[in-house]
């Protein structure tokens, strides 16, 4: 109890029950008190000789510590009092506290006195009520014993994320004045680079007592002006810590995710897992895996005295640490791709599988995305998507060497197709399939759409991994190429706009499928395969004709600046898909390209074309994968 506070012993006055028959005493009730327990608000509790319920209220507030705070708010019952004594006018019940714990609850028991004056009972509040070990100067505490989150490994058994030190900048609100908060926010924003708006909005909002994080940064990126300048600052605060990170800033970070502390929301949809302060995933596979990493933090309940020194402890857990996590990811490689993306302004990405078995390598994004563009990105393929045409043709019954016409344009139904403005002269008229597709004829592949139906075009995409969608353990986006709205669509379904949309992983698979000879199922997470089924299997002669056809590309197309490439022979597809935006017509350029038991996707959401733009990104990569 808190002799600041003015409350010794006081009682309140509570209702009778009625008699339980004939002349007996009647039994007073203690429903009030609990649910006043229950809430920490005793206004509606009748107090005795002037008692202001307010101080009530404050002092429970004291004794209960930060278990309101931390726990939430108990469940009190009590049993029925029992008359103490020779006589009639006093009387104890026992209470039951059960406060809600993470996986479980913690319970114990206490006891109130009552005592009747004239014809009102009144109970005797004493620390003791809270907790028998409370008295004067003491209160509750409880306390998280962290445990160890899971690292992030690769297959190897290389770490790729785990805990490195960081330094979490933000605003106490015990420091400040909270009218000042605000304003303090907005100058904190500033110097670690976030929206001082939405911060400043977010200090207001917290409680008087709070801690509001405004970013982690690295420790080594702490430097010595920023943290300088923090310091100045009223009611800005530095805490070291940990946060599981990757080895650098931008390592597959939309894709693996971030940890923080809980939201109200987390804690609202999975009541009684969480406690306020907790780490937890917030995004990617942090998230998504987040009951296997994140583990259980172990609870310390105590008494504290006058000084926050530990007095006695009633209740606790042990921590049980969190499981890790195997993905595929290659750290070399990821980071080279991360390096080569650094060297284009417009949201990019680079996807990398191994073929063999269908392995992510990869999963790289510009540093300018808005999004993970990798896995889960949605924009037309271009020609990358003529991948699919070309099997659909040989399953139709021609061969590389068969001829197609690829005149200037194409019309159907009154739409009018052209090739790209670059597009050789020479390679106009009758040419063979191969030739078409290493030029990357637009009306060739027009000219067809007559001949293959939108089934056997979605047929032969599925047979290279497009189009099927499927849970593969990570967030990831596989294509699609819907039912056209009518001829004019199909035609440009064909030359991958109309309707189609791919993503980076799912182009990959497709120029893998291709390598290795058979339907590529990308995974990423160990042990997370999902093999779809009702596919057409590309056949080993098909994938054959197809290695000949997109090698060609290479050695006599847009994809020549990767003839020159060390190692195995290369195969690749340019790719370059117009689209509007703020009344600019634009083009996302692609290429995907194969090498040994690699395959890669470079999309760059606006360049010139898929040869001058994406072509150097996936050269430099590939040379990169080759420096062993």
């Amino acid at each position: 109890m808190r002799v600041s506070r003015g409350i010794a012993a006081l009682a309140v006055a509570l209702p009778l029950l009625a008699a339980c028959g004939g002349d007996k005493e009647p039994v007073p009730s203690v429903s009030t008190l609990t649910t006043a327990l229950e809430t920490g608000k005793f206004t509606k509790v009748d107090f005795v000789a002037k008692t202001d319920p307010a101080a009530v209220a404050a002092d429970y507030s004291d004794l209960t510590g930060n278990l309101f705070g931390k726990l939430g708010a108990p469940d009190v019952s009590a049993t029925k009092p029992v008359f103490s004594g020779h006589g009639t006018d006093s009387a104890k019940s026992t209470l039951t506290w059960a406060w809600g714990l993470p996986g479980g609850r913690w319970t114990y028991e206490s006891e109130v006195e009552l005592r009747k004056t004239d014809d009102t009972w009144e109970f005797v509040w004493e620390p003791t009520v809270v907790a028998p070990t409370l008295a004067e100067g003491r209160s509750l505490h409880v306390e998280t014993v962290q445990q160890q989150r899971g690292e992030i490994l690769s297959t190897s058994g290389e770490t790729l994320v785990a805990d490195r030190p960081v330094v979490t900048v933000g605003i106490d609100k015990t420091l400040i004045d909270p009218v000042a908060a605000p304003a303090a926010a907005r100058d904190v924003a500033a110097i670690v680079g976030i929206n001082p708006k939405r911060y400043a909005k977010r200090v207001k909002a917290a409680g008087d007592k709070a801690f509001v994080e405004a970013l982690s940064i690295r420790k080594p990126m702490m430097t010595k002006a920023k943290t300088a300048k923090i310091a100045k600052i009223k009611g800005a605060a530095m805490l070291n810590r940990t946060l599981p990170l990757g080895p650098t800033k931008e390592f597959a970070s939309p894709v693996v995710g971030i940890v923080g502390e809980v939201t109200a929301e987390m804690m609202k949809k999975k009541p009684g897992t969480f406690l306020p302060g907790d780490l937890a995933g917030l995004s990617g596979l942090q998230a998504r895996y987040d009951e296997q990493l994140r583990g259980k933090p172990g609870l310390q309940v105590a008494v504290l005295g006058d000084e926050g020194e530990v007095l006695k402890r009633l209740h606790s857990t042990d921590p049980v640490d969190g499981k890790s996590l195997t993905v595929t990811l290659d750290a070399r490689l990821q980071k080279s791709a991360e390096k080569i993306l650094k060297r284009i302004k417009p949201e990019s990405a680079l996807v990398a599988i191994r073929p063999s078995d269908g392995a992510v390598l990869v999963a790289a994004n510009g540093e300018d995305n808005k999004m993970n563009l990798a896995t889960y990105g949605q924009a037309a393929p271009g020609s990358t998507f003529k991948a699919a045409t070309t099997l659909a043709l040989l399953r139709k019954g021609l061969n590389a060497k068969s001829q197609v016409k690829c005149p200037a344009k194409a019309t159907v139904d009154g739409k009018t197709f052209k090739n790209d403005s670059w597009y050789p002269k020479s390679a106009l008229g009758e040419i063979t399939l191969a030739h078409a597709v290493a030029e990357s004829c637009n009306t060739a592949m027009v000219g067809v759409a007559g001949e293959v139906g939108h089934a056997e075009i979605a047929s032969a995409a599925a047979s290279l991994g497009f189009g099927i969608d499927r849970d593969a353990g990570f967030t990831s986006y596989f294509g699609q190429i819907p039912e056209p709205a009518g001829e004019t669509e199909h035609a440009a379904d064909l030359i991958g706009q109309g309707k189609v949309l791919a993503s980076p992983l799912v182009m990959a698979t497709v120029i893998g499928s291709i390598q290795a000879g058979h339907t590529v199922v990308p995974t990423l997470v160990e042990g997370q395969v999902a093999k779809p089924s009702g596919v057409e299997p590309l056949a080993a002669d098909e994938a054959e004709q197809l290695r000949t056809i997109f090698r060609g590309v290479v050695t006599d197309g847009t994809g020549s600046g990767l003839a020159d490439v060390p190692g195995k022979p290369v195969i690749a597809k340019t790719g370059t898909a117009e689209f509007d935006r703020n009344g600019k017509r634009l083009t996302h350029t692609w290429m995907i390209a194969a090498q040994g038991d690699l395959a890669v996707a470079v999309y760059v959401d606006e360049g010139e074309n898929g040869a001058a733009t994406s072509g150097p990104l996936v050269e430099a990569f590939l040379r990169m994968a080759n420096e062993r």
